[in-house]
């Protein structure tokens, strides 16, 4: 199918609607909750770009959250300086309604329900992308996790299961009847998980279809990637994941280029090497010894794209404490001064 004719860019604020609670959304990017990842010490890092921007919490699992885990993902959210939305995921439907409450009450900005995550621990027991095969339990989930809080309710999901069984407009629309207040569209099915290319065209199909707000995910790694998909979808926004790895201004810059200003600069390899030391000294100063080892794969992603890089991130893999990690970029920094930058096969952004 032929895709459709482009979409002007979407400007002005993005209105959702709760039970009592409007909320209007002034950046139409949005950074994707990631598991182990999006905690306050890496949200405060996106904000440094995009203050604006509506942030996720890492998932939130119902269930755990009745035993008492969890609730540090919470925390302090009425304190941050922009939006913070909670996902939520679980297959039963009062257990999330309880868990938006505690979610609403510690200051999230709206409540959002996972169908989409593709890992299969979590699909199995029947949440996240599990959701997909049982849709009379999808819609009594957000039913009832609509009805239990005044906040709006969105849902992030994928276009179907598997190709064959695949019907995202039908399935959306009765999301929408449900209460959602927005769907954010992964343009996969869960049985692609994240190989292949992503639908943006069944992405626009959903969108055509729908009253309520669409947001566009999957393959957005860049500005040109927002704006193609935004023309291609009609969406009313974007939501960026895997591509802020290492680099939390991408959403930023993003924003930027929906909003028709000069994109702020990619960092480059001494800022990359001084966000490095400041996330890993945040993470330690949060965490401990198992900040430390938190930091290695932020460590792992941010240092990239410039001589000596490959050997600093196997040495920070292993690096045993705090002081070593620091002399190894305190190295890397120096060795900059000294070398001239690789050369990027890849071109600007090659990670």
């Amino acid at each position: 199918m032929p895709s459709p004719a482009p979409h002007p860019c979407p400007t002005g604020p993005l209105q959702l609607a709760g039970n009592g609670t409007d909320r209007l959304l002034t950046c139409r990017v949005l950074q994707s909750p990631l598991a182990g990842v999006s905690d306050g010490i890496f949200r405060a890092l996106v904000r440094r770009w995009a203050p604006d921007a509506l942030l996720f919490t890492e998932m939130v699992n119902a269930t755990a959250l009745e035993l008492g885990h969890g609730v540090a993902k919470m925390a302090a959210l009425d304190q941050d300086p922009g939006p913070v939305a909670v996902q939520l995921f679980d297959h039963r439907p009062d257990a999330m309604a309880e868990a938006a409450r505690r979610a609403e009450a510690a200051g999230a900005w709206l409540i959002d329900i996972n169908m989409g995550c593709p890992v299969r621990k979590i699909a199995r027991k029947g949440g996240g992308s599990g959701l997909l095969r049982q849709p009379d339990l999808a819609l009594r989930i957000v039913a009832a996790v609509a009805a239990a809080v005044r906040l709006p309710v969105t849902v992030k999901t994928r276009l179907g299961w598997c190709g064959s069984s695949a019907d995202p407009v039908g399935f959306a629309l009765a999301l929408q009847n449900a209460g959602a207040r927005a769907l954010t569209l992964h343009g996969r099915t869960r049985e692609q998980g994240f190989s292949g290319k992503a639908d943006w065209d069944a992405i626009g199909r959903v969108k055509a279809a729908l009253q309520i707000p669409v947001i566009a995910n999957g393959d957005i790694t860049s500005p040109e990637d927002a704006l193609r998909c935004l023309a291609i979808t009609g969406a009313d926004g974007v939501m960026v994941g895997r591509g802020t790895l290492g680099r939390p201004w991408l959403v930023g810059r993003i924003a930027a280029a929906l909003d028709g200003r000069p994109l702020p600069s990619e960092p480059d390899s001494h800022a990359r090497i001084a966000l490095a030391r400041e996330h890993l000294e945040a993470l330690v100063a949060a965490r401990g010894d198992q900040g430390l080892l938190i930091a290695r794969k932020h460590l792992g992603w941010t240092c990239q794209g410039f001589a000596g890089a490959a050997r600093l991130r196997r040495e920070l893999m292993v690096a045993p404490s705090l002081e070593s990690a620091l002399g190894l970029l305190d190295r890397a920094e120096a060795e900059l001064e000294i070398s001239a930058p690789e050369p990027c096969p890849a071109g600007p952004g090659c990670r």
